[in-house]
């Protein structure tokens, strides 16, 4: 066991590394599911279907691009081979891929075109490549892996430089008859490293964890510092404890879904710790893939804006889903939202006003000042480099408290009670593990949208 007093010196030794400090960073992107299920109105495939349902007659990918840069996005993750098998591609690996469909007369590659969009409107190329394949008849044998890492290889060396690979531990066997698989992660991501040195992984991978949820929902206090993650089957791994009482506990809490990941009093039964940032990942509709039928299920404007500020404005990532129709295009009304959003965000960075902030001798309480105006909100975020130091903080205004919160990390967007004309704010951080270091700070004038 790590020695009680020596515990704090060790959370704060954990601290990002260079990819998971990239896409800190990036903080936004989308996720594109597109597949089979688009034209058969399923959200999981059989891995029965024909190539020949994929035919979509309009399909623009630099429309899909426009419109996920007028949100703010950064990025996108496209869905090259969902749990049915069909891949977006023209694989060497199997028949069931896009080189037997209509599309194009079977010259089309979706993967192709969606990363040469990307590269026209400044956007990051990531994909999801599924681990369940449905349709290969090697699925459920040691084969299946090298078959997996050869689809995996393709598309990591067949189209430029790859942002991220997201990755699930969907494993459905049991429902076609077929032994359970077991995927070689460890396999997969070495081999993505070696291609795409640069690449981040998401999922049941090392970079970035699930944050539990599909509906947008983060923690109160989402920490980065977490005990030690078995990151395939995103469960907390058992180290170090011989408790029968701790063993109960840790088989009630193994679980990527249980609210406090990162406290001391959490972390406190465990030994070995690492920096796994979570990601929040929510579709702009009901469903991942596109129902017709659910054209009255986007999610509103302020929805929207909501899980945000519960993801990107409290120290977490947000990949938010955005599938095509069956022409192939965004529709109207989502693209419409998108829009909506991205002038939600540019409103919000025309209110930042100049100011200058000083941190006084104890280094718990940052003064900062500015012409006076109406303010209602700043954003900030610790030098992560450092590691997560703070663990609460008080934002005051003449005195009055107008924030009070928790965890700060890589990105918080503090937005106040109610607005507040004055030409100072202190910021007091009441609780950190050692002394926080603040990265940036920037005040916004009242004038953009409140949820």
């Amino acid at each position: 066991m790590v020695n009680k007093d020596d515990r704090v010196e060790l959370y704060t030794s954990i601290v990002p590394n260079e990819r998971q400090l990239k896409i800190q960073q990036l903080k936004y992107y989308a996720f594109v599911h597109y597949s089979v299920n688009t034209f058969t109105n399923r959200e999981w495939g059989s891995g029965k279907e024909s190539a020949s349902v994929f035919n979509p007659k309009n399909q623009n990918t630099d429309q899909w691009c426009e419109a996920i840069k007028s949100a703010g996005m950064k990025g996108v993750v496209l869905t090259c081979k969902h749990h049915d098998g069909f891949c977006l591609w023209p694989t060497k690996t199997t028949e069931h891929c896009i080189r037997n469909s209509p599309y194009k007369n079977g010259k089309g590659d979706v993967v192709s075109e969606l990363s040469a969009s990307c590269r026209k409107y400044g956007l990051k190329f990531g994909v999801y490549l599924s681990p369940w394949d449905r349709n290969c008849p090697l699925y459920g044998s040691d084969e299946y892996n090298d078959f997996y890492i050869e689809q995996l290889t393709e598309l990591l060396t067949g189209y430029g430089e790859i942002f991220m690979l997201w990755l699930d531990g969907a494993c459905g066997s049991d429902a076609d008859g077929k032994p359970k698989q077991k995927y070689d992660f460890e396999r997969i991501w070495s081999t993505a490293l070696e291609l795409q040195p640069n690449i981040v992984m998401s999922g049941c991978a090392p970079d970035i964890r699930w944050v539990g949820n599909e509906s947008g929902k983060a923690r109160e206090s989402e920490w980065n510092v977490v005990p030690k993650f078995q990151y395939e089957l995103q469960n907390i791994a058992a180290n170090c404890q011989t408790d029968d009482d701790m063993k109960k506990f840790q088989k009630r809490c193994q679980d990527v879904m249980i609210q406090d990941m990162g406290s001391r009093q959490f972390l406190a039964d465990y030994d070995e710790f690492m920096w796994y940032p979570a990601e929040v990942d929510v579709s702009i509709r009901l469903g991942w893939y596109y129902h017709p039928l659910q054209f009255f299920t986007i999610k509103s404007l302020r929805h929207l804006m909501k899980i945000y500020y519960n993801s990107v404005g409290s120290n977490c990532l947000l990949i938010l889903n955005i599938p095509p129709n069956r022409q192939g295009r965004f529709s109207k009304a989502d693209v419409k939202r998108l829009r909506q959003m991205g002038d939600w965000l540019r409103k919000e960075d025309a209110c930042v006003i100049e100011s200058t902030y000083t941190v006084l001798d104890d280094k718990m309480t940052i003064d900062i000042s500015f012409e006076e105006q109406s303010v209602d909100r700043i954003r900030f975020s610790e030098d992560t480099t450092k590691s997560q130091r703070i663990e609460s903080f008080k934002i005051f205004a003449d005195e009055e408290c107008v924030y009070s919160g928790t965890v700060v990390g890589f990105s918080k967007i503090a937005i106040f009670n109610k607005p507040v004309v004055t030409s100072s704010l202190k910021l007091v951080i009441e609780k950190s593990r050692k002394e926080p270091y603040i990265e940036k700070i920037e005040v916004c004038k009242t004038g953009a949208y409140r949820i």
